[in-house]
């Protein structure tokens, strides 16, 4: 029994850890791809010794291509654990921060901020983000509020998430009625998600968020392992659920909201990248989270590498690329799961 238990415990180490070099791999084809060669060893040395290269390879890696490649890796691996943990605490396979309606409050926000100039900071670079993250923020308190009052049950999330989908999304069709030729190309190519208008602060702040919610799920970890069992057995064992699902909510919508407020909307990496770690190792958190970490890690450093390459010189948005490939992924964990949902 043992024996078995350690033998199950280095292949899922093993699987995570092929998966971080893959996304490694993934990153690094990223970012030499683009207008100007870079090989891999001006990517490699130029991380370890900047003043190695021209000025020009420096500027072309420091300031183009790493902020868009970080990003890539931060918020594949930001989207991805929120969707994870919007999976299990929600009991749903197909759950993701889309669900509960965080990714199209923040979208609505953008928006707001494009169409009828709303102003929270004070600088053009950050303001746009900052409107898309309060109103995710705000979203998650209206679900938040509701669900303490109804108890938190994985019900009351959904359908409240449901309800603010169609909010959001009306209210963001109101601001694309009302916007500009000019505001409208904007708003279109916000909501399709691009690394674009990645830098090393925003990267910061990812990171900052990424490093504070981790700690809070690894202590969590058994606690959510043990909710998959089903709410009455995870109660049996002193689980306190709402409590549970609240402080998960907060904590995924914090990571979601700021993931969109800084890439805009980018779909479906919720989704594939905790259904491909949850595959391959299966639910105890131990693994499932570092393991949907580097799955979408992966997922979306390669969709940042393929958007460069369709059309030379020019970032397709990143949204079409995850999207073109999670319908296929999501319609096959439909028909994997029909009989269960049933």
């Amino acid at each position: 029994m043992v024996a078995d238990h350690r033998r199950t415990a280095r292949f899922r180490w093993f699987v995570i850890a092929l998966l971080t070099v893959l996304a490694v791999g993934a990153f690094i084809i990223s970012t030499i791809v683009g207008p100007i060669d870079l090989s891999v060893r001006d990517v490699i040395v130029g991380l370890v010794n900047p003043d190695s290269l021209d000025s020009t390879g420096r500027t072309v890696l420091w300031r183009l291509r790493l902020p868009m490649s970080v990003m890539a890796v931060l918020v594949g691996m930001g989207l991805s654990l929120a969707g994870a943990q919007m999976q299990t605490i929600l009991g749903n396979p197909l759950a993701e921060p889309f669900t509960l309606g965080v990714s199209a409050a923040a979208a609505f926000g953008g928006a707001a901020a494009i169409v009828l100039g709303v102003v929270i900071i004070d600088q053009p670079q950050f303001n746009l983000a900052a409107t898309a993250w309060v109103a995710a923020i705000v979203a998650t308190g209206l679900i938040v509020v509701a669900s303490v009052v109804r108890g938190a049950s994985a019900e009351t999330m959904i359908l409240l998430g449901i309800a603010l989908v169609f909010l959001f999304q009306a209210l963001l069709a109101l601001m694309q009625y009302r916007a500009t030729t000019e505001a409208l190309q904007q708003i279109v190519f916000w909501t399709m998600g691009s690394l674009t208008r990645a830098t090393w602060a925003g990267n910061t702040i990812m990171a900052v968020v990424l490093g504070v919610s981790l700690p809070i799920f690894g202590v969590l970890s058994w606690r959510l392992t043990a909710l998959r069992l089903g709410d009455a057995r995870a109660t049996a064992m002193g689980v306190n659920v709402a409590r549970l699902r609240v402080v998960v909510l907060v904590m995924v919508s914090l990571i979601a909201a700021t993931t969109v407020a800084f890439s805009g909307v980018i779909g479906f990496v919720g989704l594939v990248g905790p259904h491909v770690a949850r595959t391959l190792v299966g639910e105890d958190q131990r693994y499932f989270i570092p393991a949907s970490l580097a799955a979408g890690a992966l997922m979306l450093s390669a969709a940042h590498a393929v958007s460069l390459i369709i059309v030379p010189g020019v970032a397709i948005p990143i949204g079409i690329i995850t999207a073109l490939v999670g319908v296929p992924s999501f319609i096959a964990i439909i028909m994997s799961r029909r009989r269960s949902m049933w």
